[in-house]
């Protein structure tokens, strides 16, 4: 399945899944791919910020690639993966892209290397990576300042739009950054740039109102990822206020699993708690969390079960 500029609904980021002594838990990467088709996902993602994959050998990367490629078509299943290959140089990039698209993926996730500074090298950095990774290849710009440092205005994403064919989708995570989605959309309707997927990340943080600025969809991580696939078809449906109701339930623990250091730790032990990971381990360096955090996060959970089934976990 290849990624196109009509991508949308939610494209769940996966974590890695790792057993206690590091090494990668492919039973468990089995059991996320059936999840998320279970659940409506229109996608799936990898290696992304909090798929560890700077902790990944190369090998293993590709190995990731290839074991949720085969799982997606044995289950005979529609849903394009896309993969992130942000590396600091362009040599690493090409590689696992080739890798990743012999595979069998859809498209590929680039963010821009924290040097940058000026909006003639963002577009050329873009530029220089489609020259590596060949034009064919569908690729998403990952717009999140808040970690790479690199500030990205609605008129240098319409420069890589207008000058790249190949860039398909807008993964975004400013924040704020509802203005953003604003003004990309009206760029849209004044003719001044073809059209794109721009699909949400920061957790889904801001999925609710995300949504009514234009965006299509998600591309993201969180506990309960099916409530993000509910979200995005309560919203195209124009169900707002079931859509906020159900958004607003999920925001205490969506809010703590956004903590800086420990979110990965918190997602992994609720999907471990849901049954899909067999462990919450993380490959090290990794964040524990403290016996007060298992706590509070047991207690968030509780309190989500009152208005909605999925959290009364046993």
């Amino acid at each position: 399945m290849t990624l196109t500029t009509a991508a949308r609904g939610v494209y769940p980021i996966a974590p890695t899944p790792f057993l206690d002594d590091g090494r990668i838990d492919f039973d468990s990467l089995d059991r996320l791919v059936d999840f998320y088709a279970a659940i409506g996902a229109d996608g799936i993602t990898v290696l992304g910020q909090l798929g560890e994959a700077p902790k990944l050998e190369p090998a293993e990367s590709v190995e990731i690639v290839r074991r949720v490629c085969r799982r997606v078509a044995a289950g005979g299943r529609a849903l394009p993966l896309v993969v992130g290959v942000s590396a600091p140089g362009y040599a690493a990039m090409r590689a696992l892209t080739h890798a990743a698209m012999d595979a069998g993926a859809g498209g590929v996730m680039i963010a821009p290397p924290p040097a940058l500074r000026s909006d003639d090298a963002i577009v050329g950095y873009y530029r220089q990576a489609v020259e590596a990774i060949g034009a064919d290849v569908p690729f998403v710009i990952q717009d999140y300042p808040l970690t790479f440092a690199v500030q990205m205005t609605p008129g240098v994403i319409r420069r890589i739009v207008a000058e790249l064919p190949s860039c398909v989708m807008l993964k975004h995570e400013d924040w704020p950054g509802l203005e953003k989605i604003s003004a990309l959309r009206g760029f849209e309707r004044d003719g001044s740039m073809r059209h794109i997927a721009i699909l949400c990340g920061n957790g889904g943080l801001f999925l609710d109102y995300e949504m009514e600025r234009g965006a299509d969809g998600a591309n993201t991580g969180y506990a309960f990822p099916d409530m993000l696939c509910d979200v995005v078809r309560l919203a195209r449906a124009g169900e707002r206020e079931a859509a906020h109701d159900l958004f607003d339930a999920h925001l205490p623990l969506l809010r703590y699993e956004q903590q800086p250091g420990i979110g990965l730790a918190v997602r992994k032990h609720v999907l471990m708690r849901r049954g899909i990971l067999a462990c919450a381990a993380q490959r090290k360096p990794a964040a524990v969390l403290a016996p007060a955090a298992l706590a509070e996060v047991e207690h968030l959970l509780r309190r989500l079960a009152r208005h909605d089934a999925r959290a009364a976990l046993p």
